[in-house]
């Protein structure tokens, strides 16, 4: 596997972005910014997507370890239903840059759709997370910590096997729901069930 650069077409201290979990119908967002110093290598690294669990874990403390700055946050569900998912998994790399221990000189974004910050120069790049190293370190530190999160959830609410489909729509997700009903973590605005046209 190739090494992936940093864009670099800005300055130094680009900041990478990307969100893991905008297709769920539970839990967070959770978006992450990563500072990687010029010439950062690895032969894993790569869009998170493309990546076995298990190495997306091994990346993770060596990303942030090696990372200029780096951090991670998120939209709650009860966010996500006010503000619709697109605006919240901006807001969550918003708030994500907001905790960076160093300001970036300029952002990447995975994807097309982005909202000006804080006058700072930004770009946006579909399939950006395979092609530029700082945003498919922000895509594997967004989707293991969200894995994190979900995992956590599970331990309460074992029922929708969280630890496994992460609040993916998978078939036992939705049997789950149809089942049991809903929790505090499931975005009410999502189509839950495929005979569901809405809850509003």
């Amino acid at each position: 596997m190739a090494t992936l650069p940093n864009c670099n077409q800005f300055s130094i201290n680009e900041a990478g972005c990307d969100e893991a979990g905008r297709g769920c119908l539970a839990g967070p967002v959770v978006a992450a910014a990563v500072i990687l110093p010029d010439g950062f290598q690895h032969p894993w690294l790569n869009d998170s997507k493309a990546l076995t669990e298990h190495r997306r874990e091994q990346l993770r403390p060596l990303i942030e370890q090696e990372a200029i700055a780096w951090a991670v946050a998120l939209c709650t569900p009860a966010e996500i239903d006010k503000i619709n998912i697109l605006n919240a998994s901006i807001l969550a790399m918003h708030r994500a840059l907001d905790a960076l221990e160093v300001r970036p000189g300029a952002i990447i974004v995975d994807g097309n759709r982005f909202k000006p910050y804080h006058g700072i120069p930004s770009q946006t790049f579909v399939k950006g997370d395979g092609r530029f190293g700082n945003i498919a370190a922000a895509s594997i530190l967004a989707k293991t910590h969200r894995d994190e999160i979900m995992r956590n959830l599970s331990a309460d609410y074992p029922l929708y096997n969280w630890a496994q489909n992460k609040g993916y729509p998978t078939r036992d997700h939705r049997q789950a729901i149809s089942i049991h009903g809903t929790t505090p973590h499931h975005r009410l605005t999502f189509r839950l069930l495929p005979t569901q046209l809405t809850l509003f």
